[in-house]
């Protein structure tokens, strides 16, 4: 029986930036030589201030072809947009 390498999916943080991107993905069989394969691979001209490494399988993704179904209904519920609040005077500038 051949078991795979597991897969993380890469995230880091730049200097210039406060979210995490993502970079791309790496083959580790754990958590820790993860990290250390990310920092090596993805970090090498001191690009990142902080790395996360994410096994694949764990993530959950929507399927872009039901973008219509899970985005949509967001047009009918206008009082999620900040225009539909009237600000009153005494609370200034927001």
């Amino acid at each position: 029986m051949s078991q795979e390498t597991p897969l993380w999916e890469v995230f880091i943080r730049p200097r210039n930036g406060l979210s995490h991107k993502h970079v791309g993905s790496i083959h580790a069989a754990d958590e820790v030589l993860a990290l250390q394969a990310a920092r090596d691979v993805y970090t090498r001209r001191g690009e990142g201030t902080s790395i996360w490494v994410v096994p694949s399988a764990a993530i959950t993704a929507s399927d872009p072809d039901q973008q219509a179904e899970n985005f949509e209904p967001t047009a009918d519920k206008i009082y999620r947009h900040p225009t539909f609040y009237e600000i009153p005077d005494e609370v200034g500038h927001m």
